[in-house]
């Protein structure tokens, strides 16, 4: 008998921990857009800061647009001219504004950006508003179009 109800109570855990393994994996599917659309956001704000060009890679659109024609690859090569040039990159952002359509949003904030060799103070510091569009593509935000500038 202490085997039988040592067995239930290994079925029951065993149970209990694949119920909550569910509802934990379609909690994650149903992250609303809007909240995924802000966390990849986050992500390129920490890519940026890690130095991280292939952050990049994983967010841009393969038909993103910048400012005066600016494709996906000169995106790409900006970042890691930014990126040997400073040691150190700082991305502060304003409040995010987000405006969704379906399977479409658009993202407006304020960033403040720094770079700098490691020192006390930065090299370089700017502020620019910026105007992000972005595409869902299989369940994640992929950048579209940005556009940004200085705010004086």
């Amino acid at each position: 008998m202490g085997q039988g109800m040592q067995a239930a109570k290994r079925f029951v855990r065993c149970s209990v921990t694949l119920v909550l393994m569910v509802v934990f994996a379609f909690g994650c599917c149903r992250t609303p857009p809007e909240q995924r659309l802000r966390l990849t956001v986050e992500s390129l704000q920490q890519g940026i800061e890690q130095r991280d060009a292939s952050v990049l890679d994983g967010v841009l659109a393969e038909d993103f647009i910048g400012p005066d024609a600016l494709d996906r690859e000169g995106a790409g090569r900006i970042a890691r001219l930014m990126f040997l040039r400073h040691r150190q990159i700082g991305v502060k952002l304003g409040p995010v504004s987000v405006q969704l359509l379906p399977g479409h949003a658009t993202a407006r904030f304020t960033a403040a950006l720094t770079g700098g060799s490691g020192e006390v103070l930065p090299d370089a510091a700017q502020l620019y508003e910026v105007e992000t569009g972005w595409r869902e593509e299989g369940g994640e935000w992929r950048l579209t179009s940005a556009r940004w500038v200085p705010k004086l």
